[in-house]
């Protein structure tokens, strides 16, 4: 159905229309008894995901990705989501698109601090929290020999989403999505916008980045629900954001840092993280490369940070089989400086022939006290199988 409505008719031939999907169920398993009696400790889901790309020879092109996910426990992670739904046009050195669209700033490891122009779906990625929502834009972008520019206009706001009081993780008091409250008068319709500029200088990548309008990530406030019970009302303030990151490759050494200042309810504060990947090519003799990646990541806010990085090291070992199943192994462990909380993190994924892919994952905290911005999840420690068939 989503291929038919890409295609013209009597303009496209087979030829003109790829398309590709997946088939991804999806099992977790927790390893402590929750902390409200609706929650389990399993959960059973199914995701899928299919993209249409149909393409002209002047430069056109139309592209949708809807995904929808099917769980067992929790009606809000029931949901779906235009990934991408996007018109575009290239001529030359000058690029427009027009539509839902995905983009991704950044280029640390164990926080993307910079990345703000689409919404975090939480209820996919609820501790790394990597997995983005469509975003309606315009953008234009334009490359230059002295770098390559990017404008957005945001004409719509998503909301983040979160579990319901059947889910896990969740915070220990559910967030009511019916209450969210904005600082604009226009709510979800204010319209944002962003600038970004990038280069590489030799080996050294350059992204230098300008957000303003409603913030990404909401201020949790408590409220009473409609029945009168407590829960987290979302508060999405207005920012000001400009931010760097900065990514330089020296043979087997890899530097990183991105950060931001920003302006938000008449108050200013910045955050940054940064850290170094070496690459072991070839250990033990076989065709395998291990990385060893060491960040650390800083908040001025300290504790009141909404963000879990507030002061926090991150030590982590990458494991690449360079093979035909493309096999990867992540270990990682992340120490807050301050309150002494730990949280481990575990993924490994293979390649079964050219049609499957089997994953598995592994989230582990340890000595957290109250006070911690993961305190809430901290008895949700999990494991999690993904096998996705790929068509």
């Amino acid at each position: 159905m989503a291929a038919t409505a890409l295609v013209a008719p009597g303009v496209a031939s087979a030829s003109d229309l790829g398309l590709r999907g997946s088939i991804e169920p999806e099992f977790r398993v927790f390893t402590q008894s929750p902390s409200n009696q609706r929650q389990t400790n399993s959960d059973l889901s199914i995701a899928g995901e299919l993209t249409a790309k149909y393409i002209w020879g002047d430069g056109q092109s139309l592209v949708a990705t809807p995904f929808a996910r099917l769980d067992q426990r929790d009606h809000r992670r029931t949901h779906w989501d235009l990934r991408e739904a996007r018109y575009a046009y290239a001529t030359g050195n000058w690029e427009i698109r027009a539509g839902i669209d995905k983009v991704f700033w950044g280029v640390t490891e164990a926080v993307h601090l910079i990345d703000i122009v689409n919404q975090v779906d939480i209820i996919e990625d609820p501790v790394k929290q990597e997995t983005r929502l469509g975003q309606p834009m315009l953008r234009i972008r334009t490359t230059q020999s002295f770098g390559t520019f990017d404008a957005f206009l945001l004409p719509y706001f998503r909301e983040r989403n979160f579990p319901g009081a059947d889910g896990r993780p969740a915070t220990d008091i559910p967030v009511d999505t019916d209450l969210a409250r904005y600082e604009s008068s226009r709510k979800q319709r204010h319209i944002d916008g962003a600038f970004r500029y990038s280069n590489n200088f030799g080996d050294i990548d350059l992204g230098l980045s300008y957000f303003q309008g409603t913030g990404r990530d909401p201020i949790l406030q408590p409220a009473l629900s409609k029945d009168g019970d407590l829960v987290l009302s979302p508060f999405y303030a207005q920012i000001k954001q400009g931010s760097i990151d900065v990514q330089a490759t020296k043979g087997a050494w890899l530097y990183k840092f991105e950060g931001y200042w920003r302006r938000e309810l008449g108050r200013e504060y910045g955050a940054a993280t940064g850290g170094i990947e070496y690459t072991f090519y070839g250990i033990a003799g076989t065709q395998g490369d291990l990385g060893v990646v060491a960040e650390y990541a800083l908040d001025s806010r300290g504790l009141v940070a909404r963000a879990p990085y507030e002061n926090d090291g991150f030590l982590a070992l990458r494991w690449t089989a360079n093979d035909e199943a493309s096999t990867s192994l992540l270990g990682g462990a992340v120490i807050d400086a301050e309150t002494g909380a730990l949280g481990f993190r575990f993924k490994g994924e293979r390649r079964l022939g050219s049609d499957y892919r089997v994953s598995a994952e592994a989230y582990f905290f340890g000595n957290v006290p109250r006070q911690d911005p993961v305190y809430n999840i901290a008895d949700d420690n999990y494991l999690q199988l993904r096998i996705a068939r790929f068509f």
